[in-house]
């Protein structure tokens, strides 16, 4: 079983029309339906580590973990509001110095002999999958505790680590799934440009419409 999460139930409000039968896990929402399940993580890095740690442990069934959500675009990407997004790997930008945990001369994480600094690759063939299916490029986003409060630190960002875009969970469910040695991919809907606070210049329903559009092709 792939198991579907994502932050908030808001993002997967898509999602209940389909369901069979609701569940809770820990005080989060879940969900089933015909040949998946879903699972809500809370929003940041802890919430997200801490909530896929403890399904895996009661849930060994599971082969491997879908994340989606909505995310903001850096500037100069070209991504525009409504833009699906598909991740090849996870930043965890603000883990160790500046230019990350190599600097300070340890990995954030060590399995099966290979060690991880800030960056944790998505599943390939998971990702090609997608990537075919819903014809899109993957590209690397960026995992920060706070997000970019300036259209400058937006593009600071940008240019220290190449990322096209932001959220605030997915390098924390990659590296739980790399300690799992399960699978996982990533794939985000853009709502607003990374660095602008206004959210008049949002715009969410584009956002979550696209995931919608995305995941009957998905699930089918």
């Amino acid at each position: 079983m792939t198991l579907l999460v994502s932050p908030t139930a808001f993002e997967a409000g898509f999602l209940e029309s389909r369901a069979e039968e609701a569940f809770a896990f820990r005080g989060r929402r879940g969900l089933v339906g015909p040949g998946w399940r879903w699972l809500e993580l809370g929003v940041g890095k802890v919430n997200a580590a801490m909530t896929l740690a403890a399904y895996l442990e009661a849930h060994p069934e599971v082969r491997g973990v879908l994340l989606f959500g909505l995310a903001g675009a850096y500037p100069g990407t070209g991504l525009r509001l409504g833009d699906l997004v598909l991740a090849s790997e996870e930043v965890q930008a603000d883990l160790g110095t500046r230019f990350g945990m190599r600097a300070l001369g340890f990995p954030a994480l060590e399995v099966g002999g290979r060690r991880y600094y800030n960056r944790f690759p998505a599943d390939p063939d998971l990702t090609r999958r997608l990537a075919e299916r819903l014809g899109l490029r993957p590209v690397p986003l960026l995992t920060a505790d706070r997000v970019a409060e300036s259209l400058e630190e937006a593009h600071e960002r940008r240019r220290r680590w190449s990322a096209a875009g932001e959220n605030m969970e997915g390098a924390a469910l990659a590296q739980v799934a790399l300690w799992y040695r399960l699978p996982w991919a990533e794939l985000r809907a853009v709502s607003n440009p990374a660095g602008e606070r206004r959210k008049d210049r949002w715009d969410t329903d584009a956002a979550l419409l696209a995931l919608a559009r995305a995941f009957l092709r998905v699930l089918e």
